[in-house]
């Protein structure tokens, strides 16, 4: 059944926004609530209710600092844990990145204690929406990771799985009848065709088979329609944008300074030289780390210059 939800001259900020798609699935509302609970279900290919927030390590000190911090980490009613994110721009170490975080989710839960097991860890999940690079070979948008033989296919069984959604690869999708998607595409779909006028009419289709789209997407209109809201996120994205740049040009910089020994002291200063803008526009310590990988007393260093 179609809804019409999603008019074809209706402006909408970019969901595939890092900071966008945090606001859209971690509103304090009952419709960004179950939204997030279907799609996660949707994702992991079973029914995952009561999703709380639980708060990301730790906590934002400005607006510089929401930039890096767009996963969505939440528990499951029965204690299993789900770490979402929306990667606009992944980079080429993603797939790693993705294991590193993985383990940190699955480690972080605690079963010290004199009644407690190793039984008695949960199910976790680490979610990724890859949006403008292609990572696997195949021409598959969805996989699903997890420890095993790859000698003989078999599988360890445990509890960790990693679940990629490359939005590159949905041409073909998309173009299927929205009655023969699975949720996983209907989900897919509605991220990556969202924002394109031609593919409303298909949007408003697939928000009216799979009621958590149509939740996010009402929730999607409401902050677009808010001219405060949009301007704060819209803000919020530039800022992010614009540092990135600067500090890609810094390395560029940096990078065509002499031969391999010059380069490599350039790349140094050019990182120094980005961190500095950055602590002079409001960025904290722990953010400058992030982005430049400088250790936090040469960042302190630059601070108090």
């Amino acid at each position: 059944m179609a809804i019409t939800l999603f008019g074809e001259s209706e402006k909408l900020l970019d969901i595939c926004w890092d900071n966008v798609f945090k606001a859209v699935f971690t509103r304090d509302t009952r419709d960004s609530r179950v939204a997030l609970s279907r799609f996660v279900s949707a994702v992991v290919g079973r029914e995952l209710e009561a999703l709380s927030i639980t708060a990301n390590e730790p906590p934002a000190e400005n607006a510089w600092d929401r930039q890096i911090r767009f996963d969505i980490n939440c528990k499951a009613g029965d204690g299993e844990r789900v770490n979402v994110e929306m990667c606009l721009n992944p980079d080429d170490f993603e797939p790693v990145r993705q294991e590193f975080y993985s383990a940190k989710l699955f480690c972080g839960q605690d079963i010290k204690g004199r009644n407690r097991t190793y039984d008695d860890l949960k199910r976790t999940y680490q979610i990724a929406i890859l949006v403008k690079k292609t990572f696997f070979p195949d021409g598959d948008f969805f996989h699903r990771f997890e420890y095993y033989d790859p000698d003989r296919g078999v599988s360890l069984g445990g509890r960790t799985r990693i679940f990629t959604l490359e939005l590159s690869k949905l041409v073909e999708v998309a173009k299927k009848p929205a009655e023969e998607m699975s949720n996983a595409e209907l989900w897919a779909v509605f991220f990556r065709y969202l924002n394109d006028p031609g593919m409303r009419g298909k949007i408003n289709v697939i928000a009216g088979r799979e009621e958590g789209i149509a939740m996010a997407g009402g929730v999607l209109l409401n902050i677009s329609r808010d001219e405060g809201e949009r301007a704060r996120l819209m803000s919020e994205y530039k800022g992010a944008v614009d540092l990135q740049s600067k500090l890609v040009n810094e390395r560029r910089k940096g990078e065509r300074k002499g031969e391999i020994k010059g380069r490599l002291k350039g790349v140094g200063e050019g990182l120094e030289t980005a961190a500095r803008n950055a602590l002079a526009e409001g960025a904290s310590v722990d953010f400058v780390r992030k982005i430049t990988g400088l250790d936090i007393k040469t960042i302190e260093t630059l601070q108090a210059q």
